[in-house]
């Protein structure tokens, strides 16, 4: 995936916003809340999402994938792909649509109601592989 599909794919979200900070990183929100970035690590696109305990655990031991700087140094549930092999295109979409219902699943039931996004279907099966 690259910088271009990526924002095509977060503007396809409900109720989303972009803005562009942090040193030139393309920032998505739902709700006034991040859920997907797209910057660099090494001069190449970097992306970080949020995502659940389990994947944060599993997806970090692939390489190309690592807890995300400065986010998960604070205890938050962030990875980052910033290389090769890292995830496939579908996999990073999987990740990102799981980052964006968590992130949403925070809001208020009356603020998602506002915004128009529908009720976070966040998967808790726990065999179900993180990584599909």
């Amino acid at each position: 995936m690259n910088r271009e599909e990526f924002n095509n794919f977060c503007a396809g979200f409900p109720a989303t916003s972009h803005v562009v900070q942090w040193g030139n990183a393309d920032v998505w929100k739902a709700g006034g809340k991040v859920f997907a970035i797209c910057g660099w690590a090494d001069g190449k696109d970097a992306f970080t999402f949020k995502t659940g305990d389990i994947a944060f655990e599993v997806l970090q031991e692939r390489s190309g994938v690592r807890p995300a700087p400065y986010l998960a140094s604070r205890g938050m549930k962030w990875l980052q792909h910033f290389r090769d092999p890292g995830l496939t295109d579908a996999e990073l979409k999987d990740q990102i649509t799981l980052s964006y219902s968590l992130v949403t699943a925070g809001l208020s039931k009356r603020k998602r109601t506002e915004l128009g996004i529908p009720e976070p279907q966040l998967d808790h099966n726990p065999n179900r592989d993180p990584g599909s």
